[in-house]
């Protein structure tokens, strides 16, 4: 079986139908055996972008979670662990937002699901 964790822009493509999501993720998020992570963290990137106006939704923030779990996805909580990878993680990504959720796939054996090509610079499967 399939563990993912998708990236927040892949969240948010996904969740649009936007076509900028590449056919090999969608399939990957869509596959019967697959079981799909959403982190907090993820959660936090877009309110924080959404109140800053960098960020339109094509649906309200609050209706995110609906759609979250219409999809399956599971919710994955930051642990003391996930911060302890971070503050191991050399900086060649700098962005708080994507160093935790390397850190959260490194610590659960998930596979990224990112066009960040920052994420292949660590030691994290990534999908695109």
């Amino acid at each position: 079986m399939q563990r993912n964790l998708l990236d927040t822009h892949t969240l948010i493509w996904f969740i649009n139908g936007d076509t900028t999501l590449s056919n090999k993720v969608r399939q990957a998020v869509e596959a019967n055996d697959t079981v799909n992570f959403v982190s907090i963290v993820s959660l936090w990137e877009i309110a924080v972008k959404v109140s800053l106006g960098k960020l339109e939704l094509k649906t309200t923030y609050y209706k995110i979670y609906d759609q979250l779990i219409d999809n399956g996805f599971e919710l994955l909580p930051i642990t003391f662990e996930d911060t302890l990878i971070v503050s191991g993680l050399p900086f060649v990504h700098r962005d708080p937002f994507d160093r935790l959720i390397i850190a959260q796939a490194m610590n659960n054996n998930l596979i990224i699901l990112s066009k960040d090509q920052h994420f292949s610079s660590y030691e994290a499967t990534v999908l695109w």
